[in-house]
């Protein structure tokens, strides 16, 4: 059905919109767009935690992870971001094969699941000591060595590769899904006035959201499980924030891999041209996360606990259903100044909202059994790990001080 839902903040909104989705209909981008400017935060968030309820119980996930940065050298440069470093600079990182599978190592001790591989935007493209450090491994490019060293973690350690590597082709798609049971990249945003002179994006074509679009469109065609997501806050206007969570439906609903939405709240970085932009408001973030659980109730929608440290608590009363990776080693390398919160305090924090933590896989669980979208060489790694529900069996998930 396609009736778009009608609603007033002051007339019962919450069950004219709760009865509509039980009929099969729909909000529009109009409507969407009034509930952000609207000034009633409280009847949006029952709106949108009614909908968690019903379409995602009272659970809420995460994905406990190693997180490998095998090198942050790369060929844009984001006007927020203070992940990219230059070869010359002592904090550049180009992993050599042991030290990755070592760091594997340490993550299957620490009953990790999730090895998530992050690396800079084909850096080979711009550096020649980039080029030069593949070929002294052997490789001709960063996707030829995660697609060979995904393989060998999946091998060595059991842990499930997850590798975020920003545009790849659908040729190399296919080679990372043999080990990859998903894969991850975000749209951030889809306005193309983010890459015009003197906007975050300008010096950053690999944001080009044409681009990016097709990314997450071949990942469809691929059945690859993807995760994407908006980074809030960085110059887009709110009917363009309203337009892609708008696009990202439409794109699910065509293809049927997003397997999660994370929604990024940005934050202004010490020595970036973005350094003096205002990160969005408490009460912005709050709407834009109910806003995006109405438009999609069935999604998984995630916040980073570690970017919103005092306030990660009320996200679950906005209507998400996960927390994303949390590491018992290693640091957020994108956002080394934000701790993740210990996993024995988000079990705590989750359940004082009534709800209960669950760990699962870098693949979701309705994911694990649908038709071609794990490839055999992972199907005993995946099964190994979970319950009957999919998630990671408790027994699995020890904890460690």
């Amino acid at each position: 059905m396609n009736s778009e839902i009608s609603f007033s903040m002051k007339e019962g909104s919450i069950f004219e919109i709760l009865e509509g989705y039980q009929n099969g209909t729909t909000i529009s981008k109009d409507k969407a767009l009034d509930l952000l400017e609207s000034n009633d935060i409280l009847s949006l968030m029952n709106v949108a935690a009614c909908l968690k309820t019903r379409f995602k119980k009272d659970i809420i996930t995460y994905s406990r992870k190693i997180f490998i940065n095998i090198t942050n050298l790369c060929r844009d440069f984001c006007s927020y971001c203070t992940y990219r470093k230059n070869p010359f600079e002592s904090s550049s990182i180009m992993m050599h094969p042991t030290e990755v599978l070592n760091l594997a190592k340490i993550g299957q001790i620490y009953h990790c699941t999730e090895a998530l591989i992050v690396a800079g935007e084909r850096p080979e493209d711009r550096y020649p000591e980039a080029k030069r450090w593949l070929r002294q491994l052997g490789y001709s490019s960063l996707v030829e060595y995660v697609i060979d060293i995904s393989e060998k973690i999946v091998k060595e350690t059991g842990l499930l590769p997850h590798s975020n590597l920003g545009n790849i082709t659908e040729e190399e798609m296919k080679l990372l899904k043999t080990y990859n049971v998903s894969l991850g990249v975000m749209l951030e945003s889809s306005s193309e006035k983010l890459l015009e002179k003197g906007m975050p994006h300008e010096f950053a074509p690999s944001k080009n959201p044409i681009k990016r679009i097709e990314v997450i469109k071949n990942a469809g065609r691929m059945k690859i499980p993807l995760t994407t997501g908006l980074l809030i806050g960085i110059g887009e206007t709110k009917e363009e924030l309203i337009n892609d969570l708008f696009l990202l439906k439409s794109i699910n609903n065509e293809y049927g891999n997003i397997q999660e939405i994370i929604l990024q709240n940005f934050h202004p970085k010490k020595n970036t041209r973005m350094q003096d932009c205002p990160s969005p408001s408490y009460d912005y973030f709050l709407k834009i996360v109910s806003i995006a659980r109405i438009i999609m109730p069935d999604m998984n929608i995630q916040i980073p606990p570690n970017l919103s440290p005092r306030t990660f608590s009320s996200f679950i009363d906005a209507g998400i259903n996960d927390w994303g990776g949390i590491s018992p080693v290693t640091i957020d390398h994108v956002n080394p100044e934000f701790l993740w919160p210990k996993i024995k305090e988000l079990k705590c924090i989750t359940e004082s909202k009534h709800h209960r933590l669950r760990g699962r896989l870098p693949v979701y669980p309705e994911f694990i059994d649908k038709p071609d979208f794990i490839s055999s060489d992972l199907r005993n790694y995946v099964e190994n790990f979970i319950d009957l529900d999919g998630l990671v069996k408790e027994e699995y998930l020890v904890e460690f001080r």
